[in-house]
């Protein structure tokens, strides 16, 4: 009986393991350079298909997997702190978390059914459908980069929402028929209405830095590091470009009370220049983009905060423990309370820093251009820049949105139609 059991448990795990590498997929295949429509399309559909069978105890598996899959890259950070120790720590936590969390929808959606008496297939798949459907709205300590309709984003298959609630309405009415054909219903969530220019700006240079996290808050390489700053913007003038994007912190000082200020203020005559830098206002810290143009000076901060990387969201009890054993008692910063759109050259952009650039708050209004600035340092090397770029895509095609992005330690790029522009 209890080998019966064990082996019950070990090919329960298997599932789960097997259909979290499907899922994942899509995101290795793109960071190896493989990536293919096709493909994609078949691995999104046949991990919905799989999961949407199975009981609560294969959602837990699954969601664990899924969570070391997607995310592990996190547990990277830790390494910056001197605590390597805690990177496996970190990884079963995350881990958890996310099979967890499929357990308890898995758990309802099976619940719902039997108060119901339901004693069909239907009603079962229904509620976990829906499950599936809501958790792109479900983010556990307030990171929103689990989204089960990104699978699509490279796929022929559309990623809004009505789009995904077919592909599991032909999913579930397969699995209920018990007759594959009913999956071809996905056809009428294929994308179809992206326009084709994916040709970008010509006169903005989007500079990539590679700077490590040492380096980076190591003052004794700060007067180098600026320096080589100042010959990119020099390259752009060079280049008669009319806009010039820099990264992330690439100055890590409070550059409002810097000298510096005025040396990119005399640049700006010839080049309008955005670049992201600290503020200190005598009492907060940001994480700020300066933006120099038009002999005026206009700072953005940051409106979503990364989820204990720069603000902790756990209660103040907590937080205020955590930032003293884990970060050396540092303060949080402080996110500003709206939105930020700026203009250059006639034409409006709407701030996004890191990880906001990959939150719905950001796009708001459906803003047709955005300009992002990102640190991916502390989790080099690693998918997470991939995953990024993915999520990039994913708010690009579902807002029309055209996103300049400047990155420190990976590559520079714009996405526009929700395609990478050349």
């Amino acid at each position: 009986m209890y080998k019966i059991s064990q082996y019950s448990s070990t090919f329960e795990l298997t599932k789960g393991f097997f259909i979290a590498l499907l899922s994942s997929g899509f995101i290795y295949l793109n960071h190896w350079g493989f990536s293919h429509p096709i493909v994609n399309t078949i691995l999104g559909i046949t991990t919905l298909y799989l999961l949407l069978q199975e009981e609560k105890k294969v959602w837990f598996f699954s969601g664990a997997f899924i969570g070391l899959f997607w995310f592990w890259w996190i547990a990277l950070s830790l390494q910056h702190y001197g605590m390597v120790w805690a990177v496996p720590i970190e990884i079963v936590i995350i881990m958890l978390s996310y099979g967890v969390l499929f357990w308890l929808l898995a758990w309802i959606s099976e619940k719902i059914a039997l108060l119901l008496q339901n004693s069909g297939t239907l009603l079962p798949l229904l509620f976990k459908a829906s499950a599936l459907f809501i958790l792109s709205y479900i983010h556990p300590f307030s990171f929103d980069w689990f989204k089960p309709e990104l699978m699509f984003v490279e796929s022929y298959l559309g990623i809004d929402k009505w789009q995904y609630a077919i592909i599991l309405s032909a999913i579930v009415l397969s699995l209920w028929k018990q007759q594959l054909l009913y999956v071809s219903l996905v056809v009428f969530a294929y994308q179809t209405h992206l326009p084709t220019d994916t040709k970008s700006d010509d006169n903005i240079r989007l500079v990539t830095t590679y700077t490590a996290v040492e380096e980076k808050w190591d003052e004794t390489l700060h007067a180098a590091q600026f320096e080589n700053l100042f010959k990119q913007i020099d390259q752009a003038i060079k280049e008669n470009k009319t806009l010039v994007i820099l990264p992330e912190s690439v100055f890590p000082i409070f550059l409002n009370r810097s000298k510096l200020l005025e040396r990119l203020q005399e640049k700006a005559k010839k080049v309008s220049i955005v670049t992201g830098g600290l503020y200190w206002d005598g009492k907060t810290p940001r994480n700020s983009t300066y933006i120099f143009t038009n002999n005026k000076i206009s700072v953005a901060n940051k409106v979503v905060l990364v989820p204990f990387g720069e603000s902790n969201p756990l209660p103040d009890f907590l937080s205020d423990w955590v930032n003293k054993i884990f970060y050396d008692g540092a303060v949080d910063y402080v996110a500003s309370p709206n939105v930020v759109d700026y203009q250059i050259d006639g034409k409006i952009y709407r701030n996004a820093i890191c990880f906001e650039a990959t939150t719905e708050r950001l796009y708001e209004g459906e803003p047709k251009h955005m300009i992002a600035l990102s640190n991916n340092g502390w989790f080099t090397p690693s998918i997470e820049p991939t995953l990024q770029k993915l999520l990039l895509q994913y708010y690009s095609k579902k807002y029309g949105t055209t996103i300049y992005h400047s990155v420190n330690m990976s590559e520079s790029y714009v996405v526009k139609n929700g395609k990478i522009t050349p």
